[in-house]
């Protein structure tokens, strides 16, 4: 019998490994790319621990060379989505009554799987079918994911010593159940951290999945699954269900038994499962918690006093990381006029500079966008801000298929601050600026404030203090992550807890305490140690 109140390992920050040439880390990445791309793997569902395939094929190609094939995966159907939901139901039981130390353990575990054996794996999986390069696949796959496991063991720990108090001849004390019934992970494409997340938040609460991962990022959601499982992850508390978004959500929505959903994707995917929660809400034991990460139309804002290459640098590196797939990637930039023909000169060089190829050339900062969809849909608003009136083209413009969804960095300047570029979500390498009078600092502010829908994440850039009081109060409910001379990307788990509102979600903080208190339902008890013997009360007495 184990009696002792055990003390988790604290969480610390993945070392993120530069991948220098010449350096054995770079061997090994080499030559795992080389493995991976020389086999053609098959890939299950996986429903309470056990391999299911279906008739229903789907291919995993590489974005930069949409010709390689990397796997083939099947797709859920109604009998395999109604396994899963059965099987996090009946493992729900256990894996709930798991003393939470375990719980940790096998998390913890994972981390250091993922730190250890599986890093090149897993960061090879996130490069070849999810195009990164290796920095950006490292920071993710690896970094960012260990982080996340590490932390939320920390975090569940805190919350579980949070307790009420006591007075004399009362012990007052509080249990964080999980929530009743099963919880619904869709995860998106960009960020194998996310997937991971979405999934083991929950799950180290004490709940149980049934995950629904992208089709665009089954490859890294597969060995992931079989790193949870190598972890010690009992069957049944991840159900790994690749499939069609409408007909996986159309049996779970309707499922009385759904207790959550933990959603990063499109506002408009996010708006239409609350709508069919609410059209369910008598069908549910009890009401789901929707936790859900969206759309951002995120800036930078550069104030007279700014140092322009720290801009610069900062909207570089914030627009054309990932291609600009990142929910928190600036794709919109306000300039004072009175700094423009440096900035101009100096941001057309530095984008030019860029050309995007494959992950496999390690001195590429840009790869492809994720599939032919995004392609077209970017080449769009290129094409459209060509035929405008009111915006041209600096830099860029130009796209290719050929191989891969190649789309050069793209720099359009508007005179319209409501221009389409300037309100709408694009997630791809396109950076819009437009050029402010200094003396409608203010009114300028104000544009940032009310065009956009979204509030995820944004950045001023000053040297004047009083000014960075200023921006950061008139822009105090644009964004739910809000940088000051920093780029508006890049938030680290436990350092810069991550989430928006508005348009951009429920800003549930993922990276933080505040998300996992979401998937608990507390209990309050109270003992009395010595209760009373009958009914009567003191101010009865005549």
């Amino acid at each position: 019998m184990n009696n002792s109140i055990p003390t988790l390992p604290e969480a610390y920050t993945e070392p993120i490994k530069s991948y220098l040439p010449g350096s054995s880390e770079r061997q090994l990445l080499e030559n795992e790319l080389n493995r991976q791309l020389d086999q053609v793997i098959d890939i299950p569902l996986i429903i309470n621990g056990q391999k299911i395939r279906t008739p229903e094929q789907h291919k995993v190609v590489c974005p930069h060379d949409h010709a390689h094939l990397l796997a083939t995966f099947c797709h859920a159907q109604k009998k395999e989505i109604d396994l899963a939901i059965d099987a996090a139901l009946t493992a729900k039981p256990g894996w709930e009554a798991m003393p939470w130390q375990e719980r940790a353990s096998i998390f913890l575990k994972a981390a250091d799987l993922i730190s250890q054996k599986y890093t090149y794996v897993l960061n090879t999986a996130t490069m070849l079918g999810q195009s990164k390069n290796a920095f950006q696949a490292e920071i993710d796959a690896t970094c960012e994911l260990v982080d996340f496991l590490r932390f939320n063991a920390i975090f569940m720990e805190q919350i579980y010593k949070h307790q009420p108090k006591s007075e004399k001849g009362v012990w007052n004390r509080t249990e964080y159940r999980a929530l009743e019934g099963f919880v619904f992970a869709l995860t998106p494409f960009n960020f194998t951290a996310i997937a991971g997340n979405l999934c083991a938040a929950p799950a180290i609460m004490g709940n149980t999945i049934v995950w629904k991962p992208s089709s665009n990022a089954v490859l890294s959601g597969y060995y992931l699954m079989k790193i949870f499982k190598e972890a010690g992850l009992p069957d049944g508390v991840i159900n790994f269900i690749p499939g069609k978004g409408s007909r996986v959500g159309e049996i779970v929505l309707n499922h009385k038994d759904l207790a959550g959903i933990h959603f990063t994707g499109s506002t408009r995917v996010f708006q239409t499962l609350w709508k069919k929660v609410g059209a369910n809400i008598e069908t549910y034991a009890s009401y789901p918690r929707i936790v859900g990460e969206t759309g951002g139309k995120d800036f930078i804002f550069m104030h007279p006093s700014a140092d322009t290459d720290q801009v610069v640098a900062a909207a570089i590196r914030g627009a054309f990381e990932y291609q600009g797939q990142k929910c928190s990637a600036c794709s919109r930039m306000y300039v004072p006029r009175s700094r423009w023909d440096e900035v101009e000169h100096k941001i057309k060089a530095a984008a030019d500079e860029i050309k995007p190829g494959s992950v496999m050339e390690f001195k590429n900062f840009m790869t492809a966008v994720i599939d032919e969809a995004a392609f077209d849909k970017s080449l769009g608003f290129i094409e459209r801000a060509k035929a405008s009136g009111s915006a041209r083209i600096l830099s860029g413009g130009t796209a290719d298929k050929t191989k891969g969804f190649f789309i050069d960095p793209t720099l359009i300047v508007t005179d319209d601050p409501c221009y389409e570029s300037m309100t709408q979500e694009i997630f791809a390498p396109i950076l819009t600026l437009y050029v402010y009078e200094d003396e409608t600092l203010d009114a300028t502010l104000e544009l940032v404030d009310k065009t956009s829908v979204y509030a995820l994440t944004g950045a001023v850039f000053a040297t004047d203090r009083q000014a960075i009081h200023k921006m950061t109060k008139k822009l105090a409910h644009c964004a739910g992550n809000f940088y000051i001379n920093d780029k508006p990307t890049g938030a680290v788990v436990g350092h810069q807890p991550f989430g928006g509102a508005r348009a951009s979600g429920t800003n549930d903080k993922a990276g933080s305490f505040l998300n996992l208190l979401r998937w608990t339902s507390a209990r309050t008890i109270k003992e009395n140690f010595v209760p009373p013997g009958n009914f009567h009360y003191p101010f009865m007495t005549e």
